[in-house]
C-alpha cells in the first residue's frame, strides 16, 4: 500500500513535516545573527526611541507643539526648559520633533508597506507568467523609470494637493515599480530553480508553486529592500514638507521646520539644523536595520559575521 503512493504525496508529507522545523530554526538563526550585528541593534534601538517619543509625545512634553511663547523667541539649545531651543515663534523645538515623528514614521512606513504589497503581486505575476502578461506589466512599470523618482513624486503630490495623505500616496506610487522589479527578477530566477522543478514534477499546481515555493523565498528580499527604502522615504517626506506639500503650518513637520528655520539660519542655525540632524539619524537607523536584516537572512553572510 505504501508503494502505491504518488511522488506528490511523499513530497507534500515531507514538506509538511519540515515546515514545522526548518522555518523555526532559520528564524532563530536569523534573529541571533541580527543581534550580533551591533550597527543593526543601534539602528533598531534608535527607531524604538523615536517610536516611543512619537507615541508618548503628549505625556513627555510640557509644551504645545503649535503654540509659541512670545517671551522665549529663538532661545538657544541647552537653555532651562528648552533642551533644543525654540524657533522664531517661541515653540519648543524638542516638542515639535516629538510630534513631527508622528508624521514622519507613518510617511516612511505606510508607502513602503503599500508598495511592497503591490510590488509583490505585480512582480510575482510578471515573473512567473512570463510572456504577454509579464511583458505588459513590466513595460507599463518601465514608464515610471523614465522620470526620476523625486520629480515624479513631486508632480503627483502637486496634482493631488498638499497634506500627509498626498505624501503617502505619491511615495507609494513612485516606489512600487522598483519593488516590483526586484520581485520580478527574483521570481524569474526561482522559477527554474531545482526545488521548484521538483515540486512541479511532484504534481504541484501553479498556485502551490507560487505560494509555497517562490513566495517564501521572495519575501525576505522585499523585507530587506523595503526596510532600507524607509530611510529614503524619511528624507523624501521631509523634502515634500520643505516644499510645502506635506503637513501645513502650524502642524509640526520635520521638513517644514527646516524650511521655517531658513529665515533665521544666520542668527539661530539650530532651528533648521536640529530637525535636519534628526532626519539624517532616523534615515541612517533604517539603513542600519535593513543591512542587519540582509545579513541575518542570508546564510552565507551570517557565516561570515559569526
Amino acid at each position: 500500500m505504501k508503494d502505491d503512493l504518488s511522488p506528490r504525496v511523499h513530497v507534500l508529507a515531507r514538506t509538511s513535516t519540515e515546515a514545522e522545523i526548518i522555518p523555526a530554526t532559520a528564524f532563530r538563526q536569523a534573529l541571533s545573527a541580527f543581534w550580533r550585528d551591533r550597527t543593526a541593534v543601534v539602528g533598531a534601538a534608535l527607531l524604538l526611541v523615536v517610536l516611543l517619543a512619537a507615541a508618548l509625545a503628549p505625556l513627555i512634553s510640557g509644551f504645545d507643539p503649535n503654540v509659541g511663547d512670545q517671551t522665549a523667541l529663538l532661545v538657544a539649545p541647552g537653555s532651562l526648559g528648552h533642551l533644543l531651543g525654540t524657533d522664531d515663534q517661541g515653540r519648543d523645538i524638542l516638542t515639535r520633533i516629538y510630534f513631527g515623528a508622528r508624521l514622519a514614521i507613518p510617511e516612511a512606513t505606510i508607502p513602503v508597506v503599500a508598495a511592497s504589497l503591490a510590488g509583490l503581486l505585480l512582480g510575482l505575476v510578471a515573473g512567473f507568467y512570463q510572456g504577454i502578461l509579464g511583458e505588459a506589466i513590466m513595460r507599463t512599470l518601465d514608464v515610471f523609470f523614465a522620470v526620476p523618482m523625486v520629480l515624479l513624486g513631486i508632480a503627483i503630490a502637486a496634482s493631488l494637493g498638499s497634506g500627509p495623505p498626498t505624501v503617502i500616496i505619491s511615495m507609494a506610487i513612485v516606489i512600487t515599480p522598483y519593488i516590483a522589479r526586484v520581485v520580478f527578477t527574483s521570481t524569474a530566477q526561482l522559477k527554474s530553480a531545482p526545488f521548484v522543478e521538483a515540486a512541479r514534477c511532484a504534481g504541484a499546481t501553479e498556485w502551490e508553486i507560487l505560494s509555497r515555493e517562490i513566495f517564501p523565498h521572495v519575501v525576505p528580499t522585499v523585507l530587506v529592500y523595503g526596510t532600507t527604502n524607509m530611510g529614503a522615504m524619511v528624507v523624501f517626506a521631509a523634502g515634500f514638507g520643505f516644499l510645502g506639500l506635506g503637513a501645513q503650518p502650524p502642524t509640526a513637520d520635520w521638513g517644514a521646520m527646516i524650511a521655517a528655520g531658513m529665515v533665521t539660519m544666520a542668527s539661530a542655525p539650530w532651528v533648521s539644523t536640529v530637525p535636519g540632524l534628526v532626519i539624517i539619524a532616523v534615515a541612517v537607523a533604517f539603513n542600519y536595520v535593513g543591512d542587519g536584516l540582509r545579513i541575518a537572512m542570508d546564510p552565507r553572510l551570517r557565516t561570515r559575521l559569526s
